[in-house]
């Protein structure tokens, strides 16, 4: 049996990333009756979104400075919400996970600071 995400199955063969991702488009898709946070992400649009992941990516600095098991736990918390918002924004602009995926597939390998210096220079 398959477990289950806010309604959706999430199948075996698929990542968490790629099942939230799947329930992201959907409520952008098909806003359901109850209310969803999504959908009001959604409404907001880029500034509402930016703003949350703003927010989200100072909390994860404050947490990343916290000691012990209990900052470690905060921390991986508070990476799951700016990652979570961030997903939104891809939903938002029609984007997906895989997109994301592909990118950093194509960085693999490749010197951190020889990819930032490719992409400073013109086409």
């Amino acid at each position: 049996m398959s477990p289950e995400l806010w309604g959706f199955e999430v199948m075996p063969e698929s990542s968490i990333m790629t099942a939230l991702m799947g329930v992201i488009q959907e409520r952008k898709a098909r806003p359901p009756g109850e209310p969803s946070y999504v959908v009001e992400l959604f409404r907001g649009g880029v500034a509402r979104i930016g703003a949350k992941i703003v927010e989200e990516a100072a909390e994860v600095v404050e947490a990343g400075d916290e000691p012990g098991e209990a900052g470690r736990a905060h921390l991986v918390k508070e990476v799951a919400d700016l990652v979570f918002h961030a997903m939104v924004l891809l939903g938002y602009r029609d984007l997906d996970w895989e997109d994301v995926e592909a990118e950093l597939a194509r960085r693999f390998g490749i010197s951190g600071i020889t990819e930032k210096q490719s992409r400073n220079q013109p086409p």
